[in-house]
């Protein structure tokens, strides 16, 4: 039995004796409720790039390569009926490579769990296991961390955006094409 598991088997224990008391004893020397904080995140779509490219547009969870967000923006715009996307990510209008392939940021060490809100402690993962992550430790998780990939091998094809873009100028017109090409222009690959 785990040792978790088993700690839980002593409050049982102590509640079947009728001792809350002692459950409760149990409960705060061995497996204390810690409290979650509210995990925010302070980095802008430039930042975010730039840990993108830092890592090498790798999924530093599974070591998958990731695709630059405008690039799966710019296909639901251009093939809407073929790779739909939904503004809040329903999953039934949604292809699924926005999880599986859609680059975000991850605190390392969660916010909530005492981590920092800075680029130390930023990896790049998809959207489907930094949900997964949730508040989790990679330890917890059983998971591990890959070695960061070479942006010169993979860019997320950040150069084919920047390409399209500005050879297709007019898809600017989209707010949020054009933010992701200014931090694109921005970070410089």
């Amino acid at each position: 039995m785990s040792h978790k598991a088993q700690i839980i088997t002593n409050i049982c224990a102590a509640v079947i004796e009728e001792d809350l008391t002692r459950a409760s004893l149990i409960a705060k020397r061995d497996y204390p409720f810690a409290p979650l904080l509210s995990a925010g995140r302070n980095y802008t779509e430039m930042q975010a790039t730039q840990v993108f490219i830092r890592d090498g547009f790798i999924d530093r969870y599974s070591g998958e390569r990731l695709v630059f967000p405008g690039v799966l923006r710019l296909l639901s715009r251009l093939l809407p009926t073929e790779f739909p996307f939904h503004p809040n990510w329903k999953m039934s209008e949604t292809h699924l490579a926005y999880w599986e392939l859609f680059p975000t940021v991850d605190h390392l060490v969660p916010v909530s769990r005492g981590g920092v809100d800075a680029e130390e402690n930023w990896v790049t993962t998809s959207m489907l296991r930094n949900s997964a992550k949730a508040n989790w430790t990679v330890d917890e998780l059983g998971w591990r961390l890959v070695p960061v990939g070479d942006v010169r091998v993979w860019d997320g094809l950040t150069h084919w955006f920047l390409s399209y873009v500005n050879n297709h100028p007019q898809v600017l017109g989209e707010p949020y094409l054009k933010r992701w090409h200014q931090a694109a222009k921005g970070a410089a690959i």
